[in-house]
């Protein structure tokens, strides 16, 4: 371990004070010095740097506790901008952000049968339709990607629905954009922008996100920073036997998995060879191939069909949840993706059998709760990344 150099402690104390005028939507210096155990001048020096380089502004004056009323502060939420994309199986969705993970413009792309080579130019397209929207100064590109991807080597390992195998995406990205490039797992990546960006969860807190899509993955935050294994991939739960005895072959050459009883193309398979065994189903009344907002709506009308399978799906999503909770201890469990569409009686379902099956000193305070940020999750904690690294917020690049 190396010793701390006065440009390491500068750096820290720098980024000590910049997180704590993030976490506050106004605040005196005086306020940050006693949260930071910073001195008064250290934190007015460091704050002077953070107005020159436009990321804090003066936002009004505070109540006076004796002596002077107190000059407020805020984070200039406008000063930078980040790229977030969200490579989904079915359609690549991208959108330039800013520092308070508010959305300013967005760029959607339908990927239909694409993949390989040709996914790879819908990601191009997108970018650069993106980058020709964007307010400057822009920080970085953030990709959440599907499958299993070594972040630290900006490396898709391995994308099955999108044909890629050891696609070098960073370093294709940095070389045609000239940008910092960041690339994780989707379901990291929506469990980073659902710690950041949605309200009452604490910074530092553990949660693990399970992204429920056309696949089935997780993103497992501890102490308020990602957890991804030794080799980058944990959180795969999609790929965990559930259904042992008879179950259905999955992508990854497996067998009874997750994702081919809980995922969105799981219930839908199964609605289309179930719909002629139930006469009276609106399913069955449906032409053509059934759809998932076919299903959405059936259930709403409490259809019996639809009520069976997506209970089935919500079932074995609480059988998987009951196991980690048992493994990882962790108290927040949230729940994303389109599978949260059907609302209160699934995640009704999830919980009777999470209850069920895991052991009750682990399940105490133990909360399941639907996420907060809908579709935008992976987008925004994809940005996410790049905003946490305070390096890039202080040398960004107009292009």
């Amino acid at each position: 371990m190396e010793k701390a150099t006065r440009q390491h402690t500068k750096a820290h104390n720098r980024n000590l004070v910049f997180t704590t005028i993030i976490g506050h939507d106004k605040i005196s210096r005086a306020e940050i010095a006693r949260i930071t155990s910073l001195t008064p001048a250290t934190v007015s020096d460091i704050v002077a740097d953070l107005i020159k380089g436009g990321l804090v502004e003066q936002v009004g004056i505070g109540p006076s506790i004796g002596g002077k009323n107190p000059i407020l502060l805020g984070l200039r939420e406008d000063a930078r901008w980040l790229i977030g994309l969200d490579l989904a199986v079915n359609e690549f969705r991208g959108a330039v952000v800013n520092l308070r993970g508010k959305i300013s413009e967005t760029v959607t792309i339908q990927v239909k049968n694409h993949e390989g080579n040709e996914a790879l130019s819908l990601v191009y397209e997108m970018l650069d339709q993106l980058i020709a929207k964007a307010h400057q100064p822009l920080v970085g590109i953030g990709v959440g990607a599907p499958g299993l991807i070594n972040a630290s080597e900006g490396m898709v390992i391995n994308a099955v629905n999108l044909n890629w195998k050891n696609l070098p995406l960073t370093q294709l990205l940095t070389d045609r954009y000239h940008l910092p490039v960041c690339i994780m797992n989707d379901c990291q990546a929506a469990a980073i922008g659902e710690r950041t960006y949605a309200k009452d969860h604490i910074s530092e807190e553990n949660l693990i996100l399970i992204n429920l899509r056309h696949g089935i993955g997780s993103g497992i935050v501890i102490n308020g920073s990602l957890f991804q294994g030794d080799g980058g991939s944990a959180g795969e739960i999609g790929h965990v036997v559930v259904m042992p005895e008879n179950g259905e072959l999955c992508r990854c050459g497996n067998r009874g998995c997750l994702e081919t009883v809980a995922s969105v193309q799981a219930l839908l398979r199964h609605a289309r060879a179930l719909a002629g065994q139930y006469p009276h189903s609106a399913l069955n009344e449906a032409h053509g191939e059934i759809t998932l907002e076919q299903i959405e709506v059936a259930f709403a009308q409490e259809d019996d069909l639809a009520r069976r399978l997506v209970l089935d799906t919500a079932y074995y999503t609480g059988m998987a949840i009951a196991s980690l909770v048992g493994t990882f201890n962790i108290q927040k469990i949230v729940l994303s993706g389109d599978m949260t569409h059907f609302g209160v009686p699934w995640l009704q379902k999830i919980n009777e059998t999470m209850k069920h099956m895991a052991l009750e000193t682990p399940l105490t305070n133990t909360t399941v709760e639907i996420g907060q940020l809908g579709n935008d999750g992976i987008i925004l904690g994809a940005a996410a990344v790049l905003a946490n690294n305070y390096s890039l917020l202080f040398n960004p690049k107009d292009i």
